[in-house]
């Protein structure tokens, strides 16, 4: 249930720190990281939520079908989140050798920590898995 929390916390903070640099959307990548992190976020949450529900029940869930469906959703999710991932800190790193042409060293910046807390997240989804 941490794991899944800890992922939720910090697929938000790459959104917000992502969001605050509003010239994102300019770049392909870093709006599929959002997309992706916006995605995630749910997901990660309501799965915590059942963690959370199964615990306090004392009665872990064994349906076939729900657990197929979460090993999926997971799967997909944690290609998805490092694609993103990778993508945004291939743009930040030419960003960054631009000297500061293309991108302010402070944006360049908070595209550096999104894409750190979005690696942070698709660790914690590799942990659960």
């Amino acid at each position: 249930m941490l794991l899944r929390l800890g992922q939720t916390i910090f697929s938000s903070a790459s959104i917000l720190f992502m969001a605050y640099g509003v010239q994102f959307y300019s770049y392909s990548s870093f709006c599929f990281l959002v997309t992706i992190m916006g995605l995630v976020i749910p997901w990660s949450f309501t799965l915590a939520l059942l963690d959370g529900y199964s615990v306090l029940v004392t009665c872990p869930v064994r349906q076939k079908c729900i657990l197929v469906i979460i090993v999926i959703g997971d799967w997909m999710l944690l290609t998805l989140t490092l694609g993103a991932a990778s993508s945004g800190a291939s743009v930040v790193d030419i960003l960054m050798r631009a000297d500061g042409s293309f991108c302010p060293s402070n944006i360049c910046s908070r595209y550096l920590l999104s894409t750190a807390f979005a690696f942070l997240s698709w660790f914690l989804s590799i942990e659960i898995d």
